[in-house]
């Protein structure tokens, strides 16, 4: 299964999403019932699994009309869900989510005896088919191996008395899913038949502490590039962007990209990073603004000016950082530069 959701990762799922089809992925999964029926508005017809929704939300009625498999973590969604089945004559498929662990979406392991108890009655009815059970692992990225090893054993061990429980009362699902991107990498025994790979398919590490992309052998998909806007010189002392938190200690020269935090920039990077600029690394100083930030051109030794190519971040073919590392000098990760890009960034496939 191939995580599509938020836009595809920053990667624009009107493309993302056909191309992966293309490709022979046979799910695809998304977060929330609005991308579900986005990508079935778009002509996507393979299987799709949603596992996000709030009460009460017409989309979840949608979806099931529109053949979307949705997650079940709680007796409501399953009461939504089986409802809307019975209004549009079908038979809905839904994943039953267990809670083993990240104690945050899925049903806890003591309450499946009674959801078991409503899903025999839907099922003879026909309302209601389970197509698969899962859940989420929390630590499988976790760069210290045996914590992770352990983390994921432990979930392992919950899913497993679930999986029992099912089997208990004649349920066979079609798949069981538990491994994420980094369980996929890292942890055979969370593989099932069926795993969730998100943003390794984007070419990014599930954890750079633990092993980069490069050691993954993943490289990047995304790469974002821009065009100086001005080049002018700065003498000792300037103060560059809100609060000078950047003072030229020389003779400066310095280049202006049309980029901010309204982009999706983050501003918490601010004089921790770099940009790629004609091959060369070249630091990016000053506070990082809403729709621009000021790069150290002064150490170049051949001719920049205003409309010069910028690589902000990569799979680094041009010397730029990449994500994962704008990531680390940002006090994030990789996953939130890309899926933070804003809409004034055009997306190009090529």
């Amino acid at each position: 299964m191939a995580v599509v959701k938020a836009d595809a990762y920053g990667h624009g799922v009107d493309v993302i999403a056909p191309l992966l089809r293309e490709h022979g992925v046979a799910w695809l999964g998304v977060a929330l019932p609005s991308e579900a029926l986005a990508l079935r508005a778009g002509g996507d017809t393979g299987k799709l699994l949603c596992w996000l929704s709030t009460p009460g939300e017409p989309d979840i009625a949608a979806c099931v009309a529109a053949g979307v498999d949705m997650s079940v973590s709680s007796s409501r969604e399953l009461r939504e869900i089986s409802s809307a089945a019975h209004v549009h004559g079908v038979s809905a498929n839904v994943h039953v989510k267990i809670d083993t662990g990240l104690s945050r979406n899925g049903l806890p392991l003591q309450e499946l005896g009674s959801l078991l108890e409503e899903l025999l009655v839907l099922i003879a009815q026909g309302v209601i088919c389970v197509r698969g059970v899962w859940s989420h692992l929390a630590s499988a990225d976790h760069e210290d191996t045996a914590i992770a090893a352990d983390s994921v054993a432990a979930q392992r061990a919950v899913f497993e008395l679930a999986l029992g429980q099912f089997a208990s009362v004649g349920i066979e699902p079609e798949v069981v899913h538990l491994a994420n991107t980094a369980g996929a990498l890292w942890h055979s025994d969370s593989r099932y038949n069926l795993v969730r790979v998100g943003i390794g398919i984007y070419g990014l590490s599930p954890n750079t502490q633990r092993e980069s992309a490069a050691a993954l052998g993943l490289v990047p998909a995304m790469s974002v590039v821009a065009h100086l806007s001005s080049v002018k010189s700065a003498a000792t002392g300037a103060g560059v962007s809100y609060s000078h938190t950047w003072k030229a200690a020389r003779d400066s020269v310095l280049g202006l990209v049309p980029l901010g935090y309204a982009d999706g920039i983050p501003r918490s990077a601010s004089n921790k990073v770099g940009v790629a600029i004609g091959g060369e690394l070249v630091a990016q100083v000053g506070t990082i603004a809403m729709d621009q930030f000021v790069v150290d051109l002064t150490d170049c030794d051949f001719g920049i000016v205003a409309g010069s190519e910028v690589h902000v971040f990569g799979p680094g073919a041009h010397g730029e950082m990449t994500a994962d590392s704008w990531g680390v000098a940002s006090g994030s990760i990789g996953y939130e530069v890309v899926t933070r890009l804003g809409t004034r960034v055009p997306r190009v496939h090529v």
